[in-house]
């Protein structure tokens, strides 16, 4: 009888042992699939890229709306530019300055690149167009006509230094044509890059300024007296393309091709830009 007793009792030690370990693993199998599972090892958030592209000064304006836009597609993307003359711009490249993206106001920035194999031949692209124009003061009633400059009362025309500034390149193609270009080039002021001949412009510290359309329209200083005529100058195109330096080929080439699609053309086209969707 003592030994059924004692049997009894070790059979019920051994199922609450067996009900307790139960009990601690919550009543499933490590497989089961419970959220709780803090095993799995948080996910790292994705690398941010930053991408350095020099570009002509005179898309400063429509580049600050790009970059907002692309940022809302590609967040892991950070777009730093560095605005400035597109000559300047192409001496930095050449002395070793990081890029990745090279938007030039002129061909013959890029195609002295080339020539060095700086940048990528296969990636450069004609992105933009833009005319060329004359400006005056908003409230001037002086300076109606690309002729009006050789008047007396005309003392100083901002222009871009030609050797460095591709509208300063074609202001002195397009006087030159006109026949205009010994008569006024006393008058000349010669700017680092196309922003400071508006600059010029809109402080008074030039009765009239030669820019592009786009500049002009993006400013409420400054009205448009006349266009030059097409003939009268090479055609303004803004080529631009991947660095050979660069580190981020793939992200470069991405944001090139962004800058080729329609959401970003109709930006530079609101900006007053010739886009290849107006040609």
């Amino acid at each position: 009888m003592k030994k059924w007793i004692k049997a009894l009792l070790i059979s019920g030690m051994v199922l609450s042992l067996g009900l307790t370990g139960c009990a601690n693993n919550g009543g499933s199998s490590p497989n089961s699939g419970d959220s709780g599972d803090k095993g799995a090892a948080p996910q790292e958030p994705a690398k941010q890229v930053e991408l350095i592209v020099s570009a002509a000064a005179s898309l400063k304006n429509s580049l600050e709306e790009i970059q907002k836009d692309y940022a809302a597609k590609e967040p892991n993307v950070k777009l730093t530019f560095n605005m400035g003359a597109s000559g300047t711009l192409q001496q930095q490249i050449e002395q070793g300055a990081p890029a990745d993206l090279f938007i030039s106001a002129g061909k013959s920035q890029v195609d002295a690149l080339l020539e060095k194999n700086l940048m990528d031949k296969d990636s450069v692209v004609d992105l933009l167009g833009n005319d060329l124009v004359l400006v005056v003061g908003a409230n001037d009633t002086n300076v109606n006509s690309i002729q009006d400059l050789s008047k007396e009362s005309v003392k100083q025309i901002g222009i871009g230094t030609p050797e460095s500034v591709p509208a300063g390149k074609y202001a002195k193609e397009a006087f030159t044509s006109l026949k205009l270009w010994d008569t006024l080039e006393p008058k000349f002021v010669q700017a680092k890059d196309v922003t400071q001949v508006l600059n010029y412009v809109e402080t008074g510290n030039a009765e009239a300024g030669v820019v592009y359309k786009s500049d002009a329209q993006g400013s409420t200083i400054v009205k448009v007296v006349e266009a030059f005529p097409a003939d009268s100058h090479k055609a303004i195109t803004y080529p631009a393309g991947i660095v050979s330096a660069t580190k981020e080929k793939e992200t470069a080439n991405a944001f090139l091709t962004y800058l080729k699609s329609s959401d970003a053309q109709d930006i530079f086209a609101k900006f007053g830009f010739k886009t290849n969707l107006s040609k």
